[in-house]
């Protein structure tokens, strides 16, 4: 049944990723062109993603604050890297109340430029140091070939921006906020990504370095998942962003920038979906646990029950629709991947048992009903490890090593030493549609920014 719903994965990957979307009403396209609805069940997920990086954030000493969607064209052609880097992608607004604008402005391709010039004035002496701020905002960067979640016009993320006292300090900022990404990608979204860093043709417009962490995703392309930027004192001179040290001397500041946005939940989509739908790990699904009352006679306890489980910590939904049939129910939420469906009929009722289905794993167990609260918490906990175990064997079974340039072909990671391709050999690369998605040290680590000695390029097709 589930194949005559969805594109298998091996068939047409992209035609599969696509029903996704539209089947499991996460998401649509919106009225205009590279616009996108985000649906209630799609929200949800972005919501948990948002939450868990939020307490992240503030944790680490971050405060949010919100800057203009509006930015003065001159504003970025302060920081000449900077606009050449996002040129293509601007939208520019030349009119407004009837009228030509005296400036044109730039609709937010991220804010890098507004929040230094806020920080050109809230920054005065090294007491104001570090400054730490996020934004979750919406973005706007014009793309000709949409694709819902992973490349719209407009997406929703979260930025940081920060400015020290010192560079040191910057780069500790930069790998923090690395690390703090690597905790809610690996540990919430269950995508064990790669983590390194950047070439110089794949770093921020404006940046001395940038870090990203790769994920992997089931048709074996690479996804960029989020990114931290050591901007050094480029828009520190762009925008005069300087304090007087202990000595009274001035100073410019060292700036940071990094940002995840609702790309990872096409992520997701990706790197944990099959034919039958939806995988969500519990720690974002929406509904954790979906109770699926076969028969009216059994609707009052399956409410109890649903009760039990919410009173346990888990997200429970009863589904009482006994009108509509039990597979068609039942198929629907696996598409929207609850990682828990309790099946309860009366034949269960009358065993003291439910019927337990596990969407990470094939197969039917029954479970003692007045067991289902206790055990469902420690099981959501079961699932999540589980599918991060699967998605990292899954990577590990899809990375290989290549000694030249011409080794690399086909889909997955290829590891090869940076002193091999080079700049050159990147180019080459490009032309075959490879690109170099992190440098990584020869150990596995994150090289400094100078680091140029015994690196490994992890390369793949990409989206």
């Amino acid at each position: 049944m589930a194949k005559n719903i969805l594109t298998p994965q091996a068939e047409d990957f992209p035609r599969w990723y696509q029903d996704i979307v539209a089947k499991a009403d996460l998401a649509e396209s919106g009225p205009a062109r590279g616009t996108m609805i985000i649906k209630p069940w799609g929200y949800a997920i972005w919501e948990h993603i948002q939450a868990a990086l939020d307490v992240r954030i503030k944790a680490t000493g971050h405060d949010n604050a919100y800057f203009p969607l509006f930015i003065p064209e001159e504003f970025l052609r302060r920081e000449a890297e900077h606009v050449e880097g996002f040129s293509p992608e601007l939208a520019i607004v030349t009119h407004g109340g009837g009228k030509e604008l005296a400036e044109p402005l730039a609709v937010r391709p991220t804010s890098e430029t507004t929040i230094g010039d806020a920080m050109s004035r809230w920054i005065q002496g090294h007491r104001d140091l570090p400054m730490k701020l996020n934004q979750w905002a919406n973005v706007v960067r014009w793309e000709l070939r949409p694709r819902l979640f992973l490349r719209t016009t407009e997406f929703l993320w979260q930025e940081g921006h920060t400015a020290h006292a010192t560079g040191e300090e910057a780069q500790a900022e930069t790998l923090q906020m690395l690390g703090i990404y690597d905790e809610v990608i690996r540990g919430v979204l269950g995508i064990p990504a790669v983590l390194g860093r950047k070439t110089r043709a794949e770093t921020f417009p404006g940046a001395v370095v940038t870090y990203a962490l790769e994920g992997l995703m089931r048709d074996g392309k690479a996804l960029q998942m989020g990114t931290s930027h050591n901007l050094g004192q480029n828009f520190a001179r762009a925008f005069d962003i300087g304090f007087s040290d202990e000595q009274g001397q001035r100073q410019l500041v060292h700036t940071t920038s990094w940002g995840v946005s609702t790309r990872v939940v096409g992520g997701l989509i990706m790197a944990h979906g099959d034919d039958r739908g939806l995988r969500l790990p519990p720690a974002v699904a929406p509904a954790q646990v979906v109770v699926l009352a076969i028969k009216d006679e059994v609707v009052d306890e399956c409410a109890r029950l649903v009760d039990a489980l919410v009173a346990a910590g888990v997200r429970a939904r009863l589904d009482a629709t006994t009108s509509q049939s039990f597979g068609r129910r039942a198929v629907g939420w696996e598409l929207k991947g609850v990682p828990v469906r309790l099946e309860v009929g009366p034949r269960d009722l009358a065993a003291g048992e439910v019927t337990l289905v596990r969407r990470d794993a094939e197969g039917k167990q029954a479970m003692a009903l007045g067991s289902v609260a206790e055990a469902v918490p420690r099981l959501l906990d079961e699932i999540q490890a589980s599918m991060l175990e699967q998605a990292l064997a899954f990577r590990e079974g899809h990375t290989r090593e290549a000694e030249r340039r011409e080794d690399i072909d086909g889909a997955g990671l290829w590891r090869i030493p940076w002193d091999t391709l080079g700049t050159a050999g990147e180019a080459r690369l490009a032309a075959d549609g490879y690109s170099v998605r992190c440098l990584v040290t020869a150990a596995g680590g994150l090289p400094a920014p100078d680091d140029t000695d015994s690196l490994v390029a992890y390369v793949g097709r990409a989206y």
